[in-house]
């Protein structure tokens, strides 16, 4: 059936990530470059050399792992060539979908990372100006959570499922009294584990609704084109083919939940078992494994990582 090209998100990143590829590729030198001028600041300089407090800042870490994901995708077209692979599908857990849509050529390079700093940005803002948290629930399924969720918001308050992982692991964000409770409530219903995120703030709730109105006139400021490989969506869960729907889902994913366990098992019932995690860390193959028994699943990173998969 071919393979499906999947892309990670924030909090994925560490300082040094890629610095194989731009070694050796004039390619990736050139993305880097790219996104140095669309930025404005030396992202190469801090992927490459840190130091991690800069790195994490929101509106340096979502182009610095968007860059690298997208050089991975270039240095595998140029090692191995993408034609091995059969590309079927495509998609990216929440800044994630950022380099798939550039994967699927819906939005150009040079426009997604101008994007994806000021989403960075504005999303840094939104959690300065209200403090909020997440939590990850581990051993609970959809149903179990969104019950609490309607329990503890029954008179009033932020609290919501904002990411459904997996069928079993899934992540609250909102007001941090509910969230801490919605913890509580986790456990006593039965979760293996109720751990609160280091996070700046409540991702993908309406605490970030005025970074999605600031974001909104850049999406919008950018021609989208059909994608040229079937593309999943992170506000559905499903293939979209629309580019005016897809732009409309990237403007609402900022605060809206991401159903990416739906995504992987959409994407296995179009008969894809193989899948490609292209970018800085291995958690989307964990939730593959979880998710999709009988995935076969590479994460590729440097150099070494593909040049394994030429064998």
């Amino acid at each position: 059936m071919g393979t499906a090209f999947l892309f990670p998100g924030q909090g994925a990143q560490f300082v040094g990530m890629g610095k194989s590829l731009y070694d050796r590729f004039d390619s990736v030198k050139e993305l880097f470059r790219k996104a140095n001028d669309a930025l404005g600041f030396d992202l190469a300089k801090i992927t490459f050399e840190g130091p991690m407090e800069e790195l994490t800042k929101t509106n340096v870490c979502q182009p610095a792992i968007f860059t690298v994901s997208v050089a991975v995708l270039s240095a595998l077209r140029e090692i191995v060539g993408l034609e091995k692979f059969e590309p079927a599908a495509t998609a990216g857990l929440s800044l994630g979908e950022y380099s798939a849509l550039v994967f699927a050529g819906v939005i150009p390079f040079e426009d997604a990372v101008q994007i994806v700093e000021r989403r960075g940005a504005f999303m840094q803002e939104a959690c300065d100006a209200n403090p909020s948290t997440m939590a990850s629930i581990i051993g609970l399924d959809a149903d179990a959570c969104e019950n609490i969720v309607r329990e503890l918001t029954a008179d009033g308050g932020e609290l919501l499922v904002a990411n459904y992982n997996e069928p079993k692991q899934h992540v609250f964000s909102g007001d941090i009294p509910l969230v801490e409770k919605a913890c509580e409530k986790a456990k006593e219903a039965g979760a293996k584990r109720a751990i609160k995120l280091k996070v700046a703030g409540a991702y993908h709730s309406a605490y970030m609704t005025p970074a999605r109105e600031k974001l909104a006139p850049f999406i919008g400021a950018v021609t989208f084109k059909a994608p040229e490989i079937p593309f999943f969506s992170n506000v559905t869960g499903s293939r979209e083919d629309d580019p005016e729907a897809i732009k409309q889902n990237l403007i609402s994913q900022v605060d809206s939940p991401v159903r990416w366990a739906q995504t992987l098992t959409g994407m296995r019932e179009m008969g894809i078992t193989d899948y490609l995690e292209l970018g800085p860390g291995k958690s989307i193959a964990g939730m593959l494994k979880r998710t999709v028994k009988d995935s076969n699943t590479s994460s590729l990173c440097e150099l070494a990582d593909i040049e394994a998969m030429k064998e």
